[in-house]
């Protein structure tokens, strides 16, 4: 991780707004670890990061787990150009970049793509809940989890989840307050399991599952 905070302090294109390393620790490495405590994270061994931004939090998650293969989904050219520069710079072989929108990505079975081949999901300051778990689940396998950074709990956000939850096969396991030692004072993780096959209509067109989010009131 001092080789990525050491790139994301020197490069002027960065895709994050903080880059100074002491306070990166926190708001990036620390954050990302602190999903450590959901157990079904440590034990996935095929590990999809949507949304990846600058690279957090797949590739601290890579770096920490290293039996896990992670793949780290941006549809954002420099910020691909950028994570795939901190994997070789850091020398994180478990980890991947994947320069698409997850939605594409999950389309495809593998070796060409990543619908239902994932133990786990992460998602970070990517949207609502109910739009991070319909990204999320046609990118898991029958039982994965999904684990969800938000800052201060929601209950407009978490009742959606829940109205969403069987159009998605997914269903709302438990909410994890892990702040103010990662990057959130109100730091929660959200955790959320796949139950059942991908529901046909999933992954829906580019964009929709932020537009228009199931669950969400007509």
């Amino acid at each position: 991780m001092r080789a990525v905070l050491a790139l994301l302090a020197a490069d002027r294109a960065a895709p994050s707004a903080v880059r100074d390393p002491s306070d990166a620790w926190r708001v990036h490495v620390a954050d990302s670890l602190s999903a450590l405590e959901v157990e079904a994270l440590l034990e996935a061994r095929r590990i999809a990061d949507v949304g990846a931004g600058a690279g957090f939090p797949g590739l601290a998650l890579a770096a920490a787990v290293p039996e896990a293969r992670v793949t780290l989904i941006e549809s954002i050219g420099r910020k691909c150009e950028f994570i795939g520069r901190a994997i070789e710079a850091a020398g994180i072989a478990n980890a991947s970049v994947v320069c698409e929108r997850a939605e594409a990505w999950a389309q495809r079975p593998p070796p060409h793509g990543g619908r239902e081949a994932h133990d786990a999901v992460t998602a970070r300051a990517v949207g609502r809940l109910s739009t991070v778990a319909e990204l999320a689940s046609p990118l898991l396998a029958n039982g994965g989890v999904l684990v969800a950074w938000k800052g201060r709990r929601r209950p407009d956000e978490e009742l959606e989840l829940e109205r969403a939850a069987e159009r998605l096969a997914m269903e709302p396991v438990e909410v994890l307050r892990v702040g103010p030692y990662a990057g959130s004072r109100n730091r929660h993780l959200h955790v959320v399991r796949k139950r059942g096959p991908t529901p046909e209509e999933l992954p829906r067109r580019a964009g929709m599952a932020k537009k228009r989010p199931l669950g969400g009131r007509r």
